[in-house]
């Protein structure tokens, strides 16, 4: 007579024995996928501007915008290598256009961003509407649009680039498209999309151009920084987030994006904030100023110091401070719409 079998021995025999028929036991992997708080993979990472513009330049004399199709440098996370992804579900890198360029019109299903980080006089144009960058703007490429920019300037133009490809490939829902056109016809004066929108006021007639997508396409920062300074002249300090204002769809009082949230704050100086955390991934462009963040995750403690134009991220459940001694403005995104329309979106404010 056989001895019989421990239980590690029969456990072994059904994971073998069951596994041909694509079957594995939950009770293994139960506490990894319903984890006692936010596991993320992701790091807390810091991009210097100083550092990364000289390589910038070097791709602009490696390929051609044309070549490329946008010549970007992905931000990585540097747990994340490999995957185009800032986080696992945003994606961010920065875009170079030097004078005289174009990069060709496509459209993707994929909602971006762009946000101005150096140089003036480049364009994006979107359904047949242009619109002049500048440092600080805030523009948006709904899903689906066909899309081209270009620099009639006389020096380069680099932007960041925001988008939610790491969401869309998780749905396998990417779509994309070229543009038999270089540049598409402009067809509206520059302008018109605020003009109808930017007021708080709004056609009598007419569907949102965009669906779900705010129809204003570029926030100017003249305006943005006009409502931070009165925030900071007559409204009382939030102890997290200094002075912070989320852009919305002037349609639906929402998001910009379905996918992706947009905000603009200032800390004043002398500012030292209380930590926070939440369940949407960040990314951050530093407008003006200098600062520190300092994040806390799994016990460990590290501080990023930043300047203008460097860019970092704060992970899901990350416990983040700012600091800043000569005041600072910050641009972010996160895929917070997401979150709060699964109904998952968690955030603490720490004393």
């Amino acid at each position: 007579m056989n001895a019989p079998l421990s239980t590690a021995a029969v456990r072994a025999q059904l994971y073998t024995e069951m596994s041909p028929l694509n079957l594995t036991p939950l009770w293994e992997v139960l506490h990894a996928l319903v984890p006692p708080q936010p596991a993320t993979p992701c790091v807390s990472a810091l991009w210097k501007y100083e550092q990364v513009r000289p390589f910038l330049m070097r791709a602009g004399e490696a390929i051609t915008a044309d070549e490329a199709v946008r010549r970007v440098l992905i931000l990585e996370n540097p747990a994340l290598r490999g995957q185009s992804a800032i986080t696992q579900s945003l994606y961010a890198g920065l875009q170079l256009i030097l004078p005289g360029e174009v990069a060709p019109s496509h459209r993707h299903t994929q909602s971006a961003l762009r946000f101005i980080v150096e140089g003036t006089g480049a364009y994006t144009a979107v359904d047949g509407e242009r619109t002049t960058m500048r440092p600080g703007d805030f523009i948006i490429t709904p899903s689906w649009t066909w899309h081209d920019h270009g620099n009639e300037a006389h020096g380069p133009v680099v932007w960041l680039d925001g988008l939610d490809i790491p969401m869309i490939r998780f749905f396998d829902a990417g779509f994309a498209q070229n543009d038999s056109r270089k540049s598409q016809a402009v067809s509206r004066p520059e302008g018109t999309s605020l003009a109808r929108y930017g007021y708080n006021m709004a056609p009598v007639r007419g569907n949102a151009p965009f669906g779900a997508t705010s129809p204003i396409f570029n926030y100017p920062y003249e305006r943005s920084r006009e409502a931070l300074d009165r925030l900071e002249r007559d409204a009382p300090l939030d102890d997290w987030d200094g002075f912070k204002l989320r852009y919305v769809n002037p349609l639906t009082g929402g998001s910009p994006m379905p996918t992706m949230a947009t905000f603009m704050q200032r800390l004043p100086p002398g500012f030292s904030g209380n930590p926070w955390r939440q369940t949407d991934g960040a990314v951050y462009s530093v407008v003006e100023g200098q600062g520190e963040i300092v994040i806390e995750h799994a016990g460990i403690q590290s501080t990023l110091a930043f300047g203008p134009r460097d860019h970092f991220v704060v992970p899901s459940w990350h416990t983040a401070r700012f600091k800043s001694a000569s005041g600072c403005v910050l641009f972010s995104y996160s895929d917070r719409p997401v979150h709060q329309a699964l109904g998952i979106h968690q955030e603490e404010r720490l004393s």
